[in-house]
């Protein structure tokens, strides 16, 4: 179904930020903090790496055991994330019928009961009957089965190494690491035609707790849906928004989600500070890169090849501003031994060429060449 679209313009600025919240998102992690101010402007001062739903997304069909390591989008999981040098999380963000922000990344919750498997959308559900399934705070108490669907409809067990308790948004920021940026995705179902004082509202619900609690903790919103991203930057100038978007590789309904030249236009006209792009969306369409420069975008990326060191190390080489990783130990550690300057050799013993390099460089002839290759490798 059509998501539909929302009069931005009609929606009042509610500018809801308080008297005392600093303009700069300032973290101990960075060198220097994200700026933000009252018109657009937004810079992000090095290249970020950022945890997927924390330690990494769960994929409970994959042979790969660190994608059923820890339960994503769960406190363990972020703190896990902060003991790498990374920058940020993501994670999934919903509000239940309660008004109450949760974490997590499925529309539905599914469960079994007396051998019958059911699913409740987690919008449809209170807080205290969201907080009932898998693991309970209370040790060794267990709730409610919590099961998963795989991308091929199989139903399985949600089954990880370590588990930990659903969470909300509050706790987040109460538990976790406070110099851990959050990338706040706003998760709405693709398939829903959302009204506009319902988008609203659960977007003030999730502000106030961000106001509440942010504290001096770096945040970044991002949304699928272009008139939420449109919409959270109206109700606040505090923040930066970026758009998601698949950069063409799946088409939907609403055309503003088939491109990344259309992903430009909605950020220009709700005055968003970035786009969040699918990698394989980048690779195929390397010329959009300069356009979303021109126009004073940020670019992140997601995507599996964003676990891949190399894929990661291209897109430092091609000015990507960060990418969102699941294998945030590893991919942070190649990273930063790729981009790390070699010990400077003495003049006497390099013929008076003495200069830090990175350990692993491509020329400009070599990497206009990977990416006109790329978009062929990546096309299935």
């Amino acid at each position: 179904m059509a998501l539909k679209a929302v009069h931005v313009s009609d929606v009042p600025n509610l500018d809801q930020v308080p008297e005392n919240a600093s303009l700069s998102l300032y973290s101990t992690r960075f060198s220097k903090g994200l700026q933000l101010n009252r018109a657009t402007s937004f810079r992000i001062p090095k290249f970020l790496v950022i945890g997927h739903r924390g330690h990494g997304m769960n994929m409970l069909q994959s042979s790969d055991s660190r994608m059923k390591a820890i339960k994503e989008n769960s406190i363990l999981s972020f703190n896990s994330a902060a003991k790498s040098p990374i920058d940020f999380i993501e994670f999934d963000v919903q509000v239940t019928k309660d008004d109450c922000p949760v974490i997590f990344h499925d529309d539905v919750i599914l469960s079994e009961e007396n051998g019958t498997v059911f699913e409740k959308r987690v919008t449809e559900l209170c807080l205290a009957e969201f907080l009932c399934y898998g693991p309970q705070r209370e040790a060794g108490k267990e709730g409610r089965c919590l099961l998963r669907k795989t991308k091929d409809g199989k139903i399985v067990k949600w089954q990880v190494e370590t588990d930990d308790p659903l969470c909300t948004l509050e706790e987040a920021f109460q538990r976790v690491e406070p110099s851990l940026g959050f990338n706040i995705e706003l998760k709405f179902d693709d398939n829903i035609v959302y009204q506009q004082d319902y988008l609203v509202h659960v977007l003030q619900v999730i502000l106030q707790v961000v106001f509440e609690f942010a504290k001096d903790r770096p945040i970044i919103f991002s949304s699928f849906h272009p008139d939420a991203a449109q919409l959270v930057r109206k109700l606040q100038n505090n923040y930066p928004v970026f758009f998601l978007t698949n950069g063409g590789t799946e088409l939907y309904y609403d055309v503003r989600r088939n491109s990344l030249e259309e992903a430009i236009k909605v950020c220009l006209e709700g005055g968003l500070q970035g786009i969040v792009s699918e990698i394989k969306g980048v690779f195929r369409n390397p010329g959009a890169l300069p356009k979303i420069k021109e126009s004073k975008l940020s670019l992140l990326t997601y995507g599996k090849l964003n676990n891949v060191p190399e894929a990661v190390y291209m897109q430092y080489l091609m000015g990507i501003d960060g990418v969102i990783v699941d294998f945030v130990q590893e991919i942070s550690q190649a990273l930063s031994d790729m981009i790390k300057p070699a010990k400077a050799v003495p003049a006497e013993e390099g013929n008076g060429e003495a200069e830090a390099k990175s350990q692993l460089q491509f020329s400009q002839q070599e990497l206009s060449f990977l990416l006109k290759l790329i978009p062929e490798l990546i096309q299935h």
